[in-house]
């Protein structure tokens, strides 16, 4: 009784005080991995989707970039809400949404059905994931709460790891005649089961500080990302008309606008909502370096990956699950560097970062070296010690990169600096294929698939390099325990939205050929 009032209070349970902490977490855990496997399982179902509900190149798109805008939109104010309403009440909400747009997108008759649901599925993503991190600040402390991070991060990474190769084995096993929407039914039982548990066992924690989320804002805010993302997606197909870069520049203006706005009220105003953007972070050159090497390294990530999976499967036939199986050398790189990121960070701090930026270059040259070397249906080995160095290189620069960052901002606002990280990802990674693809497909007419993706790779690098660059603004070491400790959770996100892409890559190519 008195443990979980204190919960309810927002205070931080002694690990003694909640006997089912663990076990909540557990369920937690489960409950988001819905998200982080759903992003990568469906990439390698899309070619298939296509066929089956003749679907255009477009559509397909926005099959997994609407998904990524509704996370991005959503997120900030979800950890709002979360912290002002209870976060086990937006956890079994979003749970619950997500399980019915699963069952949604699974019963999808057209293109467009299949959109909506997945832009609700993104949303319902969105108002999961703060509150699993959230959660386990109030009822671990300690040893114990790096502990849970830790075994969320890990247990995130492997999942975004096998999301290709059973989306993959679903797709082709055709199971009940239900071919790719088995991807999207799987949640279903899940879903349930996570609803349920989470009522019996997850305690409900608040901030008792939280102000109401800012309404108006999150809905500019989402307005804005999706004018800015809307042309680049669309431009290409549509011969990139007027209309279209007026509608970026206003979809720029927007976030402009709702910048100056959060900035002028910090008195009054402020006091009444919770902040969006937190404009004041910006003026810490490390939070400004940081999110900017957020948003440029998913962006590359995402869109070099689009380009490698099409490659593969348009260019070369690899089938969907030799695709995913050949991409897993990616997520092996990063496995292996990940845990050594964090204590060299600390130790050498951010040459660490700007290294692992500069093997994500290498990696990617290597790919493009050794692509030519492939050969139709043939061994995916001669790129394989290119993707194996890059996510080497990622795991040096993402694992380590959100404690760096932390550690340079004020602790009463390190949780907003996260949801920004947050956001950032998602956005980059629309962003990246939106504009790699335009790179890729553009120089496709009258080329190979193997010459648009050479042709690829030196965006992609100049990218990382320019990452390494912004590395150079970071703080010279990292040393913020509780930036630690949310750090190896947020990196499992990047690998997620790294196996997302790379099968999301299949979809494009396919439908262009």
């Amino acid at each position: 009784m008195t443990t979980q009032s204190a919960a309810t209070r927002g205070r931080a349970v002694e690990p003694a005080g909640y006997p089912r902490r663990w076990l909540a977490a557990i369920v937690m855990i489960v409950g988001a991995l819905m998200d982080m496997i759903d992003v990568t399982i469906v990439n390698v179902a899309l070619p298939t989707i296509r066929r089956d509900l003749h679907a255009s190149a477009t559509q397909l798109e926005w099959v997994v970039s609407g998904y990524m805008l509704a996370f991005a939109a959503a997120l900030i104010i979800a950890g709002n809400l979360g912290d002002l309403l209870g976060r086990k009440r937006l956890f079994l909400s979003g749970a619950a949404l997500f399980g019915l747009a699963s069952l949604a997108a699974g019963l999808s008759g057209t293109g467009a059905e299949l959109i909506a649901a997945r832009v609700i599925q993104g949303a319902a993503a969105a108002a999961m994931a703060p509150q699993v991190l959230a959660t386990f600040r109030a009822i671990f402390s300690g040893a114990e709460r790096g502990k849970a991070f830790g075994i969320y991060g890990a247990t995130l990474g492997f999942a975004s790891a096998i999301g290709l190769v059973l989306g993959g084995v679903l797709t082709e096993a055709n199971l009940f005649g239900w071919s790719w929407r088995t991807v999207f039914f799987v949640n279903v039982p899940v879903a349930v089961a996570a609803v349920i548990a989470s009522a019996q066992f997850v305690p409900e924690t608040k901030d008792p500080g939280a102000r109401r989320p800012n309404v108006p804002g999150a809905i500019l805010l989402a307005t804005s990302l999706v004018a800015i993302v809307y042309p680049l997606l669309e431009g290409r197909q549509l011969g990139w008309p007027a209309w279209v870069w007026l509608l970026m520049a206003a979809g720029i203006a927007g976030l402009v606008v709702l910048g100056l706005l959060e900035a002028r009220k910090p008195g009054r105003a402020g006091a009444g909502t919770a902040p969006l953007l937190r404009t004041e972070l910006f003026k810490i050159p490390a939070f400004a370096a940081g999110l900017g090497i957020q948003l440029v390294f998913f962006g590359a990530m995402q869109g070099f990956f689009l380009a490698f999976a099409l490659w593969l499967q348009a260019g070369e036939h690899f089938s969907p699950l030799k695709a995913g199986l050949t991409a897993v050398a990616f997520s092996v790189g990063s496995f292996v560097g990940a845990p050594a990121a964090v204590p060299l960070a600390q130790r050498h701090g951010r040459r660490i970062l700007a290294g692992g930026a500069l093997l994500m270059v290498a990696g990617i040259a290597g790919v493009a070296l050794a692509a030519p070397h492939i050969g139709v249906n043939g061994s995916p080995w001669p790129v394989v010690p290119g993707l194996v160095v890059a996510g080497a290189g990622l795991a040096l620069l993402v694992v380590p990169l959100v404690n760096v960052v932390l550690a340079a901002v004020p602790v009463e606002v390190a949780g907003g600096a996260s949801g920004l990280f947050g956001t950032a990802q998602q956005l980059g990674g629309a962003l990246g294929v939106a504009v790699f693809g335009t790179v890729f497909f553009g120089y496709l007419n009258g080329h190979s698939f193997e010459a648009a993706l050479v042709h690829t790779a030196p965006y992609a690098m100049g990218a990382f390099a320019l990452c390494a660059i912004l590395c150079l603004l970071l703080p010279r070491t990292a040393v913020s325990e509780e930036a630690l400790v949310s750090e190896e959770a947020l990196v499992s996100e990047s690998e997620e939205a790294l196996v997302s892409e790379e099968a999301l890559v299949s979809e494009e190519a396919l439908t262009e050929s």
